[in-house]
């Protein structure tokens, strides 16, 4: 019968055992015992200085791949711990994208140049063109709606086609804007609002029927997404343009200038 004092002894035994099959001689030096195991290749070091020197001679990063194949004979505790432990990091980063009110509701004011589009917009790989979220305002109709994913090479003629063309529009927007679709394609004009101007002083910008929505937003700013208002000729007055509120008062100056002038020769030659 075994004594305590053997029992310790076989212990102490097992576990020198197992301690020299467990430990190897560092593969970069080759003097001293190993110590770590490189998470990416699993290469055994003794030292720091050898970690680096392993990184530096494979060009490993060091870095574990979370996503590397294990085969079963090399699956262990630590290997479903690694997996568990991905899982979680992939469903908190999920998590936290849906929650995210920037990415949900993003408001922006920026520049818009052909090549740099950003909000409520996204590339079509398939179709290989930028897409928009419009709205459309029909003030004389008291209608409005809402278009996405308008590809950035439709003309505004080909997007207002579909709401009041004669033939062509859907017919239950047709009938709704039944005033724009019997007014000639000539009497409409669509306007944007001219952001960043005090709000006393509203402008707009007058868009091209026959150019690209591309061409129409190139240089403007935008605030979320393209505001277009579809407009009938007698109330086109209502959108003043940018930059026309000099040329008013100066037409009406010398318009005023000219009567005086001609009064004056009227007098003079009686």
């Amino acid at each position: 019968m075994l004594t305590l004092e053997d029992h310790c002894g076989l212990e102490e035994e097992e576990r020198g055992t197992k301690r020299k099959i467990s430990l190897s001689k560092c593969s970069v030096c080759a003097a001293d015992e190993s110590k770590y195991k490189c998470p990416a290749c699993l290469t055994n070091t003794c030292c720091l200085l050898c970690v680096k020197k392993h990184k530096e001679v494979s060009g490993c990063s060091g870095v574990r791949d979370k996503t590397g194949f294990v085969t079963l004979s090399h699956f262990d505790e630590m290997a479903l711990l690694n997996d568990y432990r991905f899982l979680e990091d992939t469903g908190r980063f999920a998590n936290s994208a849906s929650r995210d009110n920037l990415l949900k509701s993003p408001r922006t004011t920026f520049k818009v140049s052909p090549a740099d589009k950003r909000a409520f917009l996204c590339f079509s790989f398939r179709e290989k063109k930028f897409l928009w979220h419009l709205k459309l305002v029909f003030p004389q109709s008291s209608s409005e709606f809402s278009q996405r994913r308008v590809p950035d090479t439709h003309t505004l003629e080909q997007i207002l086609n579909a709401y009041i063309h004669p033939t062509e529009s859907d017919p239950v927007k047709r009938q709704r804007l039944k005033m724009y679709a019997l007014t000639p394609f000539n009497h409409i004009k669509v306007f944007m609002k001219a952001e960043g101007r005090k709000g006393n002083s509203v402008r707009y910008h007058e868009m091209e029927m026959q150019k690209s929505l591309r061409d129409n937003l190139s240089y403007k700013t935008l605030i979320e997404y393209p505001v277009l208002h579809v407009v009938l000729r007698d109330h086109w007055e209502d959108f003043p343009l940018k930059g026309t509120g000099n040329t008013t008062i100066s037409l009406s100056h010398v318009s005023l200038h000219y009567e005086r002038h001609e009064m004056r020769k009227q007098d003079t030659s009686l």
